[in-house]
């Protein structure tokens, strides 16, 4: 194996999807030998091996601002409307770290994602036109469109974005502008962009802005070390919960945006006998939607501790997303590792995760009734071991620390 140096960049440490692959891809390229390190805007531990471009009062000040000055230009471009603000990012401010000490030692640049006022496009460039080949693993579908996180049904990112239905534009807007200065900087630029997954990386492959570069798919990785299949009893005994009801577990980091769907999970639930039924949800669950769930909830707020995450997956029946807008879920990926069926719509990289009828339920999209369906398939499944066997077996076929980061490995090698 070649010595290499290779250095993640990811706008946060441990907040938000992306984090937490790019923290468990470090750790699984470091237990094949290769050196990582990650550089980051926002860091909440003291591990060695990340560091913070935050590093006095004053560079804490400027991010700040950076971030709010992005925030009002897009606030600006959408006529003073707010609903979509955190849809769009325009990378018009970031910080310049082409000379930290780090990015000048690394020889693979490997970016995740990066927006919020971490890096603009200038800082990409700048990274670019120094000589290094970049890796950029895609979350969403930000860096293969003008502006937008999710494109949905829009196909002007294939050729060139324009009256993006985000910012409720009619002609030419910020989006055309963006994908122009994208367009100008990719060309020249030796980037290989990774989907995590088939979907978006085969959605990624039809725009323009990537033609004639290297695009692949190559999921996220996961410790089949710290989540794994424990007795259901005593993890619902450690959460204090029933344990004589059959539980379902949802969650988001923000429970109640629109775009995770919980209103068809609402109607799902109206929909099934529930005298035996009671949902438990970690995230933020705000109180005015207590009321209308029609069954106990049990709220277990924010969990960061990846043994508790665990042990959570582990006390309840099926983990159910009702998320209109996904990629490669971790928390998917999460509860199959810990043998809990999962039940998704048909979105995104959620099909290649959840096997219809094998190890989950993939429900039509949009679909409350084709939910319930699927609540239903995996309570009254026959033969729960072997349900759980097989949500088991699937991570660690094509999801486990070693699987994915030979595939990193093998491409860094070839673009070396």
């Amino acid at each position: 194996m070649k010595n290499m140096k290779v250095l993640l960049l990811n706008t946060s440490e441990r907040t938000g999807g992306a984090a937490v692959a790019s923290n468990r891809l470090m750790r699984a390229l470091q237990k094949q030998g290769i050196e990582v390190k990650m550089l980051v805007r926002d860091k909440q531990s003291q591990n060695k091996d990340i560091d913070s471009i935050n590093t006095n009062w004053v560079m804490r000040y400027l991010n700040r601002f950076r971030f709010y000055w992005e925030r009002l230009i897009i606030f600006l471009a959408n006529h003073f409307h707010k609903e979509e603000l955190f849809r769009v990012s325009i990378a018009n401010t970031g910080a310049d770290i082409s000379r930290h000490p780090w990015v000048q030692e690394a020889d693979i640049i490997h970016l995740h994602w990066i927006n919020q006022g971490f890096l603009s496009l200038k800082d990409i460039q700048k990274l670019s036109l120094l000589g290094k080949p970049i890796v950029w693993t895609m979350h969403d579908m930000w860096p293969c469109t003008g502006i937008c996180h999710h494109a949905r049904e829009c196909i002007f990112y294939h050729t060139l974005c324009k009256q993006c239905f985000y910012l409720q534009s009619h002609n030419v807007d910020l989006s055309t502008k963006v994908y122009q200065k994208k367009l100008q900087i990719y060309k020249p630029a030796n980037i290989t962009f990774v989907g995590c997954s088939h979907w978006l990386a085969n959605r990624t492959s039809q725009s323009q802005l990537v033609k004639g570069k290297n695009i692949l798919s190559i999921p996220n990785p996961i410790s089949t070390t710290s989540f794994y299949s424990q007795n259901q009893t005593d993890s619902r005994r450690l959460f204090n919960l029933p344990t004589n009801k059959k539980l379902i577990l949802f969650g988001a980091l923000n429970v109640t945006d629109v775009r995770k769907g919980v209103n068809y999970l609402l109607k799902a639930l109206t929909l099934m006998p529930i005298n035996d039924i009671e949902l438990v949800v970690f995230g933020q669950v705000k109180n005015d939607i207590k009321h209308l769930i029609p069954i106990s909830i049990h709220s277990m707020g924010y969990l960061t501790n990846e043994k508790r995450i665990a042990t959570l997956y582990n006390a309840v029946d099926l983990f159910v997303t009702s998320s209109l807008d996904e990629n490669l879920p971790n928390t998917i990926m999460e509860a199959m590792a810990c043998g809990t069926p999962c039940v998704g719509f048909a979105t995104g990289g959620i099909p290649e995760m959840i096997d219809h009828l094998q190890n989950g339920y993939v429900a039509e999209y949009k679909s409350a009734e084709d939910l319930a369906n699927g609540i239903r398939w995996v309570l009254e499944h026959p033969n729960k071991d072997s349900l759980s066997k097989a949500c088991v077996e699937k991570v660690k076929r094509c999801y486990a620390e070693e699987i994915v980061a030979k595939q990193y490995i093998h491409l860094y090698e070839d673009i070396l």
